[in-house]
């Protein structure tokens, strides 16, 4: 083989392995992102508990500032679910198979279980500093489990299957929304599981469903079959051009059935005397489970953030590609810094807030957060720089 078709060859490996690293960063940059906002609501949920808000808030009671602080947290559950799948379908597709696909059904569904396992264990102690708890919550880190659980067995289906199931999930569960269930009916405990927020009956009481399963494997779906816009053949402005379309598509749909109150959420906005109120209502979506607006807003404002972030190349984009490299070691380290610091200052300042220590304002949780930031960048860099280097296996999964 001569020089030249040695250094064409070289060329075209370094240009591949170029383009998925800035690909596989647009994404971790995002996931950091919303990893931020994440530490604003857990901040808030350590030292504000005391201001407790509904689904959907009720307007009427609740301050401006807590409202959008609550609203900017809207965006980490459907986004980070939404990823899940978009990085599963990279795991499936990896650019040395070039073009071929790879059997993820085991790699999903270990990773599931393991999710599942860390909630009942690990994640559960963290929130209340007891184990076993009095109570089991079943969050966010349980549902995306079960939902990779679920895209494992189903991921091989066609494409065009997997989007349109995804779709009709997302938008169609809400059209048995207002179907509730009662405790003693025989299908409560699937019902439950699925589609309806609240506690699981005797034997397992103690068990609460915060995050009913139905609506999130729709979204990992979609984020799974949305895979194709980061294959190698598609450029760079290409891919952008696609996000930008599909995220204000997103957001025009929104628009209209919102305005409109047509569907997608059960709670119409109404006018009030003041824009501020107005405009709370109007953003006032259910999240659990996730109605279709509220899906709506969520992914088309991060298909939005995925474009912004592959075409930008900053400090700023740097520092949360380095946070989303490492998201489950992220998200158990930063549960246990709030554990240990609503600790602490129970012990320094006193109680105030029956058995917890907390704040009187709202800016204080966002100064609260911009100051543990840092304190949890430097572990997720090193450990985010040990993930890449390391080949136990173990380690993919956080």
């Amino acid at each position: 083989m001569n020089n030249s078709v040695k250094n064409s060859m070289n060329t075209s490996i370094a240009a591949n392995i170029s383009m998925t690293r800035n690909r596989i960063n647009a994404i971790d940059s995002l996931r950091g992102l919303i990893m931020l906002l994440m530490l604003v609501d857990h901040v808030r949920e350590t030292i504000y508990l005391h201001k407790q808000v509904a689904d959907p808030m009720l307007i009427d009671q609740t301050d401006p500032a807590l409202f959008f602080t609550r609203f900017t947290a809207h965006f980490c559950a459907p986004i980070f679910v939404f990823l899940a799948g978009l990085s599963a379908w990279l795991y499936s597709h990896p650019p040395h198979l070039q073009g071929s696909q790879r059997d993820a059904t085991g790699f999903l569904i270990k990773r599931g279980l393991f999710l599942i396992a860390l909630e009942f264990t690990v994640i559960n102690f963290a929130w209340v500093g007891q184990f076993p708890p009095s109570t089991w919550y079943l969050q966010v880190i349980w549902v995306i489990g079960l939902a990779m659980i679920c895209l494992g067995l189903l991921h091989k289906l066609p494409l065009p299957i997997l989007l349109t199931l995804g779709i009709l999930i997302v938008a169609g569960h809400n059209m048995i929304s207002d179907i509730k269930i009662a405790s003693d009916h025989p299908a409560y405990t699937i019902w439950t599981i699925f589609f309806q927020r609240g506690f699981l009956p005797e034997p397992l009481a103690s068990i609460k469903i915060s995050y009913p399963l139905l609506p999130w494997v729709g979204i990992i779906l979609i984020g799974y079959a949305c895979g194709p816009l980061y294959q190698q053949g598609i450029s760079s402005l290409q891919r952008q051009g696609r996000l930008i379309t599909i995220g204000l598509a997103a957001l025009a749909t929104l628009f209209l059935l919102r305005s409109f109150n047509i569907y997608g959420e059960n709670l119409h906005w109404q006018h009030y005397p003041d824009f501020i109120r107005t405009s709370m209502s109007y953003l006032n979506f259910q999240k659990y489970p996730p109605s279709l607006l509220f899906s709506l807003l969520t992914i088309g404002t991060g298909m939005l953030c995925l474009a912004w972030f592959e075409r930008s190349s900053n400090r700023f984009t740097q520092l949360c590609a380095e946070i989303g490299a490492a998201p489950m070691f992220y998200y158990i380290l930063h549960l246990y810094v709030l554990l240990i610091l609503q600790t602490l200052l129970v012990q320094i300042f006193g109680a105030n807030h029956g058995n917890r220590f907390g704040v009187e304002q709202v800016w204080q949780v966002w100064l609260g957060a911009a100051l543990l930031a840092p304190i949890l960048y430097f572990p997720c860099r090193q450990f985010a720089a040990f993930k890449r280097q390391s080949k136990q296996a173990w380690v993919r999964y956080l």
